[in-house]
C-alpha cells in the first residue's frame, strides 16, 4: 500500500472530481449540492428567529459581548460566564451591525456555520475517497457517494440540527476542522502553498471556537507523524520533502492562534477556567475513583451513539441516541473497514478524528456521568463519514456476493460501475430523504412543541424583554427585576432596549432592603417603580420575592399589577428614599459571643412588611411562615466560613423543622471575608410544615464551621444550641 506521500504526488486536477468529469457525474454533483442546500435551508434556517423559543442564557452572553465589541471593547477571550472563546462573539457583532439587536442576529452566524459544515464535509469526503489509494486512479463515484452520503446524514441529523440552530460556539469547530483537513489534503497533494497556508489558518482559528478544539493540534500532529511511521518507505527522503510543507502549515496556524496564546500567557487562570471545574481526575469529582469514572464516561459516550443519548432538551430529544439503527450499523461497519485499512491515510484520518474529538468529553465529569452532545460535536463529521464508508463497503460486499451467486441479470448490471453507482445513489437518497422527513417532524413538531423547551431556553426572559420594550417610555421610571437564581441574565440584557433603567435584584442576598434603596437612590425620586415578580411555577421565583413587594409597599404606594403568563408587574409611586430601608424597625438585643470568633448582636421576627412584637411567646396564630433577621459580626483574623442553622423544636424536644444557610454579607462574601466588627444582617424565611400540630415551639440557633461541621459554642456557657424565641401555633385552617 502506498502512503499518503505517494498519493499526494498524483495531482487532483480541476477541483473535486478530477480532470475527466463526465456529464453524469457533474449532474449528480449538482443534484447532491441542491439537495444539501434544500436540507440545510429547511432544517437550519427555517423559522430560525422563532424556534428555539427565546434566547438561552449563553446565547444572550454572546450578544452582550458582541455589543461590547461594537463599542470598542475588543478581546480574544471573554472570561465572564466561565470563559468564552471569541470567534462567535465577532461573528455575532457583524450580524448585529447589519440586523440590529435581534434573535436572528444572535443565531444566524452559528446556523450558517452549521450549514457550512455540511458542504465542507461533502468536499472533504470527495477529496479523501475520490482517488484509489493503491493505484492512484480516480474513483469519482466513490468520492461522490461517500462525501454526499456523509454530508447528507450530517444535514438531516437531529442532534446537529438542534445544536446548529442554537448560538453555541461549538458550531464553528466542525466547520473549521473540516475545512482545515480538506485544504490540507488538497494543498499537500497539489503542492499548493496558498492552500496549505489556508489550512494552517483554519487550524489556528480553531483555538477561537470551543474548549475541545485545544486537542486538535495533537490530532493533527499524530496524523502527520503517522505518515512517517516505519511502514512508510523512504523515511529520510520523505522527511526532507514534507518537513517544509509541515513548517508552512504549522507556522500559519501558530501565527493565527498567537493572540489567544498571548492572552493565556498573560492570564493563565483563564486557560482552565471551565475545564478545572470538570476535570475527571479531580478527587473532589471522581470520589477517589479516577479510572472507574473515566471508563464509565467512555461507555456512556460510546453508548450514546446507539443506545441512550443526551438528556438535555437544548441538545437533543432527551435520551434519543445519536444514530438510528441503520446508521449505527453502517457506522460500525465503517469503523471495522477503517481499522482493517488503517494503513491507508484517509481511513486512519477518520479513526484519529473520532478518537481525539471524543476524548475531551470522556475527560469531563459534571455530576452523574451522562452524555453531552456538545462535547462530542467536533467528532460528528467523522462519525457520519465513517457511516458513509460503511455504506460504500456494504455496497461493495453486496456486489461481490451477487457475482458469486450469479443472480440473473446481475453480471451486466454489476459490471457497469456507473449504473451501479446510480442505483446505489437512488437507494441512499431514499434512505436519507426518509431520515430528513423524520428529522423535520421530530424537530418542528415533537421537539419544538414540547412544553419543557420553554423553560430550557429561558423563554420567559425573552418575553419579559419584549414586554418592557413595548411599554411607553417614562422619564422617571425604574424597573426592579427579581431573580431568585442569578443576579444577571444576559438574554434580557441583550434584548432589552428601553430607556428606563432595569435593575436585576438577587432576592437571596441578606441586605435586600439596602440593595434596593441603593439601586433607586441615583434616580433621586423616581415617579414610578415597577417590580417584576416571577410567578411561583418559574425557576426564577425566589423566597425573597415577597420581601421586595413588602418593602415597596412599606416605602411607597401601591398602584396595581399587570398579569402575564410567567410574571407580574407591580407598580409603586411616592417612593420614600429619605429613610434608611430596613425590614425591621427594632432589633431585639441578644448579645452572644461565640468561641469561634463570631458574635450575635440581636434578632427580629416578622411576617410580610410587619415586624412581630418582641414577647416571651410570639403568637403566630394559624400562620406557618415568618422571617427572621439576625445581626452578626466577626472578630479580626477570622478564617472560617460559618453556616447558620435555625431549628424548630416542639415541647417534647423533637426537631420538626431546620433551615441551614451560609452566612454572607451584602457582597455575598462568606464570614472569613467580612470586615471585622462590622454588623451584618442576614434574613431568613421559614415555611413551617402545614401539618404542624398546634402548641408551643422553640426556635433555636446553631452556628457551625462549613468545612468541619463543628459547631461553635457560647463563651462561658459553652452551649452550642441557643434558644432564640418561643412560638405559639394555633390550629391550622
Amino acid at each position: 500500500m502506498h502512503a499518503l506521500g505517494s498519493i499526494f504526488t498524483i495531482s487532483i486536477q480541476n477541483g473535486w472530481l478530477g480532470k475527466r468529469r463526465m456529464p453524469h457525474i457533474r449532474l449528480a454533483t449538482v443534484g447532491t449540492l441542491l439537495a444539501l442546500a434544500l436540507a440545510v435551508e429547511a432544517l437550519r434556517l427555517h423559522r430560525l428567529s422563532e424556534i428555539p423559543p427565546g434566547l438561552f442564557f449563553d446565547e444572550g452572553a454572546h450578544g452582550v459581548d458582541a455589543i461590547r465589541v461594537l463599542q470598542g471593547d475588543h478581546a480574544v477571550f471573554f472570561p465572564e460566564n466561565r470563559g468564552r472563546e471569541g470567534l462567535i462573539v465577532y461573528a455575532v457583532a457583524i450580524a448585529i451591525s447589519l440586523m440590529g439587536r435581534t434573535v436572528m442576529a444572535i443565531r444566524l452566524p452559528a446556523a450558517l456555520a452549521s450549514a457550512g459544515t455540511v458542504f465542507a464535509l461533502f468536499w472533504l469526503g470527495q477529496l479523501l475517497f475520490g482517488r484509489d489509494e493503491e493505484s492512484g486512479q480516480a474513483t469519482p463515484w466513490r468520492g461522490l457517494l461517500i462525501g454526499g452520503a456523509g454530508a447528507a446524514l450530517l444535514a438531516v441529523s437531529l442532534g446537529h440540527t438542534i445544536l446548529g440552530r442554537t448560538a453555541f460556539r461549538i458550531n464553528f469547530l466542525p466547520l473549521l476542522l473540516s475545512l482545515c483537513l480538506a485544504l490540507m489534503w488538497l494543498g499537500w497533494s497539489q503542492r499548493s502553498w496558498w492552500r496549505v497556508l489556508l489550512a494552517g489558518a483554519c487550524a489556528g482559528l480553531l483555538q477561537y471556537t470551543y474548549m475541545p478544539a485545544r486537542i486538535t493540534p495533537f490530532f493533527l500532529l499524530v496524523f502527520g507523524l503517522s505518515l512517517l511511521a516505519p511502514f512508510c518507505s523512504g523515511f529520510n527522503d520523505r522527511l526532507r520533502t514534507e518537513l517544509p510543507w509541515a513548517g508552512l502549515f504549522a507556522g500559519a496556524a501558530a501565527l493565527v492562534a498567537a493572540p489567544m496564546f498571548v492572552h493565556f500567557a498573560l492570564h493563565p487562570d483563564h486557560l482552565f477556567l471551565r475545564s478545572s471545574q470538570l476535570w475527571i481526575f479531580d478527587p473532589g469529582l471522581n470520589l477517589g475513583n479516577s479510572l472507574g469514572k473515566f471508563l464509565e464516561n467512555v461507555w456512556v459516550y460510546l453508548s450514546s451513539f446507539i443506545v441512550r443519548g443526551d438528556l438535555n432538551w437544548r441538545h437533543n430529544l432527551p435520551g434519543q441516541p445519536l444514530l438510528n439503527r441503520w446508521e449505527a450499523l453502517l457506522f460500525l461497519l465503517g469503523i471495522v473497514a477503517a481499522i482493517w485499512r488503517w494503513q491507508r491515510p484517509a481511513y486512519r484520518l477518520l479513526l484519529l478524528w473520532l478518537v481525539f474529538l471524543v476524548l475531551p468529553a470522556t475527560l469531563a465529569l459534571e455530576g452523574a456521568p451522562t452524555p453531552n452532545t456538545v462535547r462530542i460535536f467536533g467528532a460528528m463529521p467523522a462519525i457520519y463519514l465513517l457511516a458513509a464508508v460503511g455504506m460504500w463497503e456494504a455496497f461493495h460486499v453486496l456486489r461481490v456476493r451477487l457475482r458469486t451467486l450469479s443472480i440473473c441479470a446481475a453480471p451486466s448490471f454489476l459490471e457497469n460501475g456507473t449504473k451501479s453507482a446510480i442505483v446505489l445513489g437512488v437507494i441512499v437518497g431514499g434512505l436519507i430523504l426518509g431520515k430528513g422527513a423524520h428529522t423535520y417532524r421530530a424537530y418542528f413538531d415533537k421537539w419544538a412543541g414540547a412544553p419543557e423547551l420553554y423553560w430550557a431556553y429561558h423563554t420567559e426572559w425573552t418575553e419579559l424583554a419584549r414586554t418592557l420594550n413595548d411599554r411607553p417610555t417614562e422619564t422617571d421610571l425604574a424597573y426592579l427585576l427579581l431573580n431568585g437564581l442569578h443576579h444577571v441574565h444576559y438574554s434580557f440584557d441583550y434584548l432589552y432596549q428601553g430607556l428606563a433603567p432595569a435593575h436585576m435584584i438577587y432576592t437571596a442576598i441578606p441586605s435586600l432592603a439596602q440593595k434596593i434603596q441603593a439601586a433607586l437612590t441615583p434616580m433621586e425620586y423616581p415617579s414610578t417603580v415597577q417590580v417584576v415578580e416571577w410567578k411561583t411555577h418559574t425557576p426564577w421565583a425566589g423566597s425573597g420575592d415577597e420581601d421586595v413587594v413588602h418593602l415597596m409597599s412599606k416605602y411607597g404606594r401601591f398602584l396595581g399589577s399587570d398579569e402575564h403568563d410567567a410574571f407580574q408587574v407591580h407598580s409603586f409611586t411616592d417612593i420614600d428614599l429619605d429613610r434608611r430601608w430596613i425590614f425591621y424597625e427594632d432589633l431585639v438585643p441578644r448579645p452572644i459571643v461565640y468561641d469561634g470568633g463570631i458574635m450575635l448582636q440581636g434578632f427580629a421576627l416578622g411576617r410580610g412588611e410587619r415586624q412581630l412584637p418582641a414577647e416571651d411567646i410570639v403568637n403566630l396564630g394559624t400562620e406557618r411562615s415568618l422571617w427572621a433577621a439576625l445581626q452578626l459580626k466577626t472578630a479580626p483574623g477570622l478564617n472560617i466560613d460559618y453556616v447558620i442553622s435555625l431549628r424548630l423544636y416542639d415541647g417534647q424536644g423533637e426537631r420538626n423543622y431546620q433551615k441551614d444557610a451560609l452566612l454572607v454579607d451584602y457582597r455575598l462574601a462568606h464570614t472569613s471575608l467580612w470586615t471585622a466588627d462590622e454588623p451584618i444582617d442576614n434574613l431568613f424565611h421559614f415555611d413551617f410544615p402545614a401539618d404542624l400540630p398546634p402548641g408551643e415551639y422553640e426556635l433555636r440557633l446553631v452556628i457551625y464551621d462549613s468545612q468541619t461541621l463543628k459547631p461553635t459554642a457560647q463563651l462561658d456557657v459553652w452551649n452550642t444550641e441557643i434558644g432564640l424565641v418561643r412560638l405559639h401555633l394555633a390550629e391550622a385552617r
